[in-house]
């Protein structure tokens, strides 16, 4: 299948690096919106979830890792709680004014993963393969896990300057890449 097959002539004819990626990732996106759906009709479409709560949690438990936040313990078995369920933590047992914003906010750092994917099967005469049937649902989960959660966010305060500057950082990189392609 090629561009013209799941896309309009005129977005094909102007078809760029970003645009490719885009389509792309539509499958992985549509997926991601299918299992988030799922999810909440019942916890047992939470097994949809595990890999990006995997990647979630791994995300937390490197950066907790490199920065110096101790990580001590990892788990991935979901738990009730009063607002619904936990899928994953990972407790960090030295949270400081520097490390706690890079360590709450590193699940950003999964968003990574399906642009890699898509960089990696998508080039100047793309076609979709059974392969990227099953790399989409492999990388759903990713753009559900990506976000940091309440709790991410309300440690990632215990830091705000770093947070200020990686938000900064992350909008120039941002602004760069968009207007260097």
């Amino acid at each position: 299948m090629n561009c013209l097959s799941i896309a309009p002539a005129w977005l094909c004819g102007h078809e760029t690096m970003l645009w490719q990626w885009l389509l792309y990732l539509l499958p992985s996106l549509a997926l991601a919106v299918g299992i988030r759906w799922l999810t909440r009709r019942h916890p047992l479409f939470y097994l949809l979830t595990l890999a990006g709560t995997i990647c979630h949690e791994l995300a937390h438990l490197g950066v907790g890792q490199l920065t110096g936040a101790q990580p001590r313990s990892f788990t991935v078995i979901p738990r009730r709680t009063e607002g619904g369920w936990e899928l994953g933590s990972v407790v960090l047992t030295r949270l400081t004014w520097y490390n706690a914003a890079p360590a709450a906010l590193a699940p950003f750092l999964l968003l990574a993963l399906p642009l890699l994917v898509a960089a990696w099967r998508t080039g100047p005469d793309w076609r979709f393969h059974w392969l990227d049937l099953a790399l989409a649902f492999a990388v759903a989960p990713q753009f559900l896990s990506c976000w940091p959660s309440g709790a991410d966010w309300r440690i990632a305060l215990r830091s705000w300057p770093v947070a200020a500057a990686l938000l900064v950082l992350a909008c120039a990189w941002g602004w760069l890449t968009w207007h260097a392609v």
